[in-house]
């Protein structure tokens, strides 16, 4: 079983020895770099860029840049889809946002996580699982999204958060970590 494989089997895996992730890390950073070195005035090819690296998107959307993250072919983005500056995402594993989704400033979807054991993690070995946001979410400033955390549709989520569990449809949550404030 390759690294690649034993990712996407919610296994642990050797992002940091394997040639082939080492390679398609590198080919991300480089189509990041493009992307993050256009103007805004160059919407057409930014979106091209953008298109280049994700795996999915939909007609109408917006990433600002400087954007960043591992792989891109695990991302997947809806309609009407908003990012704003400065947000990274770690794909080890397939994150997926839905239609009408916004996200503010700084936010963060990692799926990647590390053993416990010290002997385990100095080897390089970690785990990834996979992210979903629904759709009609906002996700304000500075939000940190945890590996295989699912929000449910007609959320938003406040600045600040960090989401370590999943956040059924149709609340306001908030908080460190976050938690259900109300019902929407």
């Amino acid at each position: 079983m390759t690294e690649k494989e034993k990712a996407a089997a919610g296994m642990l895996y050797d992002a940091n020895n394997d040639p082939t992730l080492l390679a398609e890390m590198a080919a991300s950073g480089e189509k990041c770099f493009a992307l993050n070195s256009l103007p805004p005035s160059k919407a057409a090819e930014r979106k091209a860029a953008i298109r280049a690296l994700l795996g999915r998107t939909g007609d109408n959307f917006e990433i600002r840049s400087p954007f960043y993250c591992d792989y891109g072919y695990n991302i997947e983005i809806g309609e009407n889809f908003f990012m704003n500056v400065n947000c990274v995402i770690l794909d080890g594993a397939k994150v997926t946002f839905g239609d009408n989704v916004f996200i503010a400033p700084g936010c963060g979807f990692y799926t990647a996580g590390h053993p416990l054991d010290a002997a385990q993690r100095n080897l390089g070995l970690e785990y990834a699982r996979p992210i979903r946001i629904g759709s009609n979410v906002w996700i304000g400033g500075n939000v940190i999204v945890l590996p295989g955390v699912t929000i449910g549709d007609n959320c938003v989520i406040g600045a600040g958060s960090v989401v370590t569990k999943d956040i059924p449809s149709g609340v306001v949550a908030a908080g460190n970590p976050c938690r259900i404030m109300k019902k929407i």
